[in-house]
């Protein structure tokens, strides 16, 4: 299985107009569900007096995390389109919401159908699209006496360094490239007094 996916690089924007009633598209680069939430809340807010927020979103590598939403459209008439962007596209970890607001002429299904597709896909035209890696994360925590070693071998590897606190016992987050991980791991126990914690995989 590949540990490369596609994904977009930075929030975008797309609109998509039809007998008056109007589409706004945000698309936005997730790593969790929970970021995609707050995005769709703060969406709600902003723009409160639209009749429908609906959405979908994709995370991970498998095809079982994904979400979508038709918030009161007919069913399937806009969740779905609007997930059939992001898998036509290939990317994932990637959430979309479709905010409406209605122009007084009914669309029908088919004509829901193919706003929420064409907001959805001005959107995704509209943003960069970059590959990223899955990578793991980990702890190393050290004693000070050590640090120049560790700090050594990091440089060496060109591992991502993501935090660090500096005491007398020293901690250290970094995250490498899920199919790279082993092997370096087992390189970095081998310095003397290195403790390594797994965190996650994203």
């Amino acid at each position: 299985m590949s540990d490369a996916y596609l994904t977009i690089k930075k929030p975008s924007e797309g609109i998509y107009k039809e007998k008056g009633s109007k589409f706004i598209a945000f698309a936005y680069p997730i790593l969790s569900e929970e970021d995609f939430k707050e995005h769709l809340q703060q969406l709600k807010k902003d723009y409160h007096d639209a009749r429908h927020h609906c959405y979908a979103f994709k995370l991970g590598l498998t095809e079982n995390e994904f979400r979508y939403s038709d918030d009161g459209e007919p069913n399937n008439s806009a969740g779905k389109p609007i997930y059939g962007q992001i898998l036509s596209n290939n990317l994932t970890n990637v959430g979309i919401v479709v905010v409406r607001y209605f122009g007084g002429t009914k669309l029908g299904v088919g004509g829901l159908i193919t706003a929420y597709k064409e907001a959805a896909a001005d959107a995704i035209n509209n943003a960069k699209i970059i590959e990223k890696t899955v990578n793991n994360y980990y702890q190393v925590f050290f004693d000070y006496t050590i640090m120049s070693e560790v700090m050594n071998f990091i440089k060496q590897q060109d591992l991502n360094v993501t935090n660090q606190l500096f005491e007398n016992s020293c901690l250290i987050e970094f995250n490498i490239r899920t199919s790279e991980a082993g092997n370096i791991i087992e390189q970095f126990e081998e310095i003397d007094g290195v403790s390594i914690k797994f965190m996650r995989t994203i």
